[in-house]
């Protein structure tokens, strides 16, 4: 039960870490920012891609090490299944912007780089996908879904 309960923690400041870091990056992205800011950036888009690593590994363990409910119970729920597609689509369309940071960071620190329109998009897509997730979240632990 214990070890139930540290996942479930850990698993929820995950989520936290993840929206936070998004959000962060969604308030601080411009048209055009300098090089410096895109490093900033870059290092909180690396705290999301932890934070997300460890959501993911975590909620493996949670669903495939059968802690707590059994497998099954999330294997076959139509809702849990949505929610780690929605997820799944959330990591993918953090690529783009990650790669973006990363290729323009360096260079001269107070040199301007745009920012193409897709990143603001993406972001702001990754934002919603997000906000939908707990919802399903609440629906899948009242059993709502279930066709077992």
């Amino acid at each position: 039960m214990t070890l139930e309960i540290f996942l479930r923690y850990v698993h929820f400041n995950s989520i936290f870490a993840i929206v936070g870091s998004l959000v962060s990056e969604h308030l601080l992205l411009k048209k055009e920012v300098t090089r410096a800011e895109l490093d900033r950036l870059s290092k909180i888009d690396a705290v999301y891609g932890i934070a997300a690593l460890i959501l993911v590994s975590v909620g493996l363990t949670l669903w495939l090490g059968s802690i707590g409910k059994p497998a099954i119970y999330y294997t076959k729920n139509w809702i849990f299944l949505t929610k780690v597609g929605l997820f799944s689509l959330v990591g993918i369309l953090s690529i783009y912007p990650t790669v973006f940071f990363i290729k323009n960071r360096n260079g001269d620190p107070d040199e301007l780089v745009k920012i193409p329109s897709s990143i603001f998009w993406m972001l702001r897509l990754e934002l919603l996908l997000l906000f939908v997730i707990p919802l399903l979240a609440g629906l899948m632990a009242r059993g709502v879904g279930f066709f077992g």
